[in-house]
């Protein structure tokens, strides 16, 4: 059987299905290749004829945007965070989100890449998803904290956003020496860089 049978015998989905089954088709392609994927690629990973595309998609930089927009969806991260234990302490607490978006952020950096590279038309650019996301993630991670505030010295807010400053610094190679464990990245936002003291010296 050629491309072009199978192709043929794909069965017709509604436009909004038809986006949705493109940009699951993108999204690997785009992991792999960067802006240099190919709609014919795209259409041979999605099985259908490369015009197909552009029944749903102006061009290919639209579908590359919707694609990255789909990517920065927090929805599986809110999720995640939301699963949490409440009744666990606040350092496990922080410890755990700390292992949720460090898998998603190192996951996402070439895709992050190609949003600060790629010219998109303003009203597509996934760059305010990406930004509302974090805005998102950043209030949820504040939340998880907001019972313990009466124990920081700035804001739950503050704290997330601090949180997620240092999990960046770490999962974009800006240290020089090894990544922060989550471990790590707790213990510098709670403690501070300083040893605890030997109880043992005067």
């Amino acid at each position: 059987m050629n491309a072009e049978t199978r192709r043929r015998r794909v069965p017709a989905l509604a436009p909004d299905e038809r986006r949705a089954a493109l940009i699951a088709a993108t999204l690997p392609l785009l992991m792999t290749h960067g802006a240099t994927v190919t709609t014919r690629q795209i259409a041979e990973a999605a099985g259908v004829a490369e015009g197909t595309i552009f029944g749903v998609f102006p061009d290919k930089a639209s579908l590359l945007a919707a694609t990255l927009r789909h990517a920065f969806d927090p929805a599986p991260m809110l999720l995640a965070l939301s699963a949490i234990d409440p009744a666990a302490d606040l350092r496990q607490r922080l410890r755990d989100a700390a292992a949720i978006m460090i898998r998603r952020i190192e996951a996402s950096i070439p895709l992050m890449m190609l949003v600060r590279t790629m010219q998109f038309p303003p009203d597509e650019s996934p760059m305010a998803a990406l930004m509302e996301g974090r805005r998102q993630l950043t209030a949820a991670v504040a939340r998880l904290i907001e019972p313990d505030r009466h124990l920081l010295r700035r804001s739950p807010e503050t704290a997330a956003g601090l949180l997620f400053a240092l999990i960046g610094i770490s999962t974009r190679g800006m240290l020089p020496d090894e990544d922060l464990t989550p471990d790590d990245i707790v213990a510098v936002l709670l403690d501070g860089l300083l040893t605890p003291p030997d109880p043992g010296e005067a």
